[in-house]
């Protein structure tokens, strides 16, 4: 494959001026692995996935708002998993005697890879640090750079070359539902200032570049932003005239934006907790959402978007869907699109015995990458396994991508190299504020690709084994 040295090197370039970077140490940053290859999808294909992903969304925030319905799904999996224990003990304390004053404002990404014969699967909802859509944006218009500038090179590398590039707004439309959260709060106080936005982040984290993009484009709207991690915020947050919250030395804020509290590591303070590990900071996320402020995620959010309630989901009929607020005819719409999850349980062994293991993959309850067992580790995992931690796994059937019919180019560390099995996961962004769609497009907001070889388990860009991606229609 033709691979000019002068087009690759004008990619990484613009990459690095326009912020498509990850942190490497304190003083350094390196380029996102990237492929300069777009995926292709046909266009009906996906014009009926952007507009399932609303559904999607619907759903989840109905589904969050059913607290008893989460306090039923979690509390087996809090008897074997130390972190939902704490996660179900949060959520009570928050809705206890109505103590939630929060406006929940939901911003989601949903998974799908597209199986060669049951077309997309969901893989999962990730409605707490559902982040890198500015990446998707900016990977988008990478490849759109680079047509224009590199007709040739662009040719070369692309599956189709004809293709129409799809357009990605996410950062535009990410930043529109804060900006209407942040208004809305706003304006039920007499306050004459700018809304304020705070986006809560992990200590040391090298995502910084994507979390910018947004905060950027923020404040071009005319929304104050500041960044605290949970430990800053312990004892810099105070409660206002009519539960406004206060972040010390700013005043009232509007949104808050989770960018961290999906693991223990993020609420631990040794310095701070006397008693129990991680007491202190969890205390901290209780306390935000018992004031009147816009909230992603929330604590019900976390719980919602969970592999837990996402094998329960799977499990029910359309009829039973309708209960979260769907019509018949949406429940029946995102239910070919749930795949096929199991509960783990004492049958499970048996079942994944006479299985070919390689057709299913084995889950946890953590987000991001290295939660997922795979092929001949399945059964002995399984085996490893006591009763009560039966409920804190599932496994799904998996998905089965078509690779690309030719190879791609990626460029990883400032290196071009082919992959001859390229194959995507599509994310599409949702933005729902108490339950409504808050974009012009019924609630979608953009999309992120992120691509892998087909023999790569783990597909994270963090990870360096996954890379950005964007889109384009297929040919007629």
């Amino acid at each position: 494959m033709n691979t000019p040295t002068l087009a690759v090197q004008d990619a990484i370039n613009w990459m690095m001026t326009h912020n498509v970077m990850l942190k490497a140490t304190l003083g350094s940053s390196k380029h996102a692995a990237v492929s300069l290859t777009p995926a292709t999808i046909s266009e009906a294909r996906f014009n009926a996935l952007r507009e399932s992903a609303p559904i999607f969304g619907q759903l989840i925030n109905a589904v969050a708002e059913n607290h008893q319905f989460l306090q039923e799904a979690i509390e087996p999996v809090a008897q074997g998993d130390a972190f939902f224990r704490e996660l179900i003990a949060m959520h009570k304390a928050i809705h206890q005697k109505g103590n939630a004053k929060r406006t929940p404002l939901l911003m989601m990404r949903t998974d799908f890879m597209d199986d060669q014969e049951l077309g997309p699967q969901l893989i999962e909802f990730n409605g707490i640090a559902a982040g890198m859509g500015p990446f998707g944006q900016r990977t988008h218009e990478l490849h759109r750079y680079l047509q224009k500038q590199s007709p040739n090179a662009f040719s070369n590398w692309n599956e189709n070359p004809h293709a129409k590039l799809i357009y990605n707004l996410a950062i535009t439309r990410l930043a529109e539902g804060i900006v209407h959260a942040a208004q809305s709060i706003k304006a039920q106080t007499e306050e004459q200032d700018r809304p304020k936005f705070l986006m809560v982040v992990q200590e040391n984290e090298d995502n910084i570049f994507d979390q910018f993009l947004l905060e950027q484009q923020l404040r071009e709207m005319g929304i104050e932003t500041y960044r605290r991690t949970f430990k800053q915020l312990h004892s810099s947050l105070t409660t206002g005239e009519n539960e406004r919250l206060i972040l010390d030395g700013v005043g009232g804020i509007d949104v808050v934006y989770l960018r961290a509290g999906y693991q223990y590591c993020d609420y631990a303070a040794h310095d701070l907790d006397s008693k129990k590990c991680c007491d202190t900071l969890m205390n901290t996320r209780i306390f935000i959402e018992q004031h009147k402020v816009a909230v992603n995620a929330t604590v019900s959010q976390q719980l919602a978007t969970s592999k837990r309630v996402q094998t329960l989901l799977t499990s029910m009929t359309a009829e039973q869907l309708t209960h979260f607020d769907l019509t018949l005819e949406q429940a029946e719409r995102v239910q070919g699109l749930l795949g096929d999850m199991r509960l783990v349980n004492e049958e499970s062994y048996d079942f994944i015995s006479t299985e070919d293991v390689d057709n299913w993959v084995l889950k946890n309850q953590g987000e991001g990458g290295g939660h997922c067992i795979f092929g001949e580790d399945i059964p002995q995992k399984l085996q490893q396994l006591t009763p009560d931690q039966y409920e804190t796994w599932a496994l799904m059937r998996r998905v089965r991508p078509a690779p690309r019919r030719t190879p791609a180019l990626v460029v990883r560390e400032g290196v071009a190299d082919t992959v001859d099995d390229l194959i995507s996961e599509l994310g599409l962004f949702t933005v729902h504020l108490d339950g409504k769609p808050v974009t012009a497009d019924g609630g979608y907001a953009g999309y992120l690709v992120r691509s892998k070889a087909s023999t790569t388990t783990e597909g994270g860009v963090h990870s360096g084994l996954g890379v950005l991606d964007s889109l384009a229609y297929e040919a007629h």
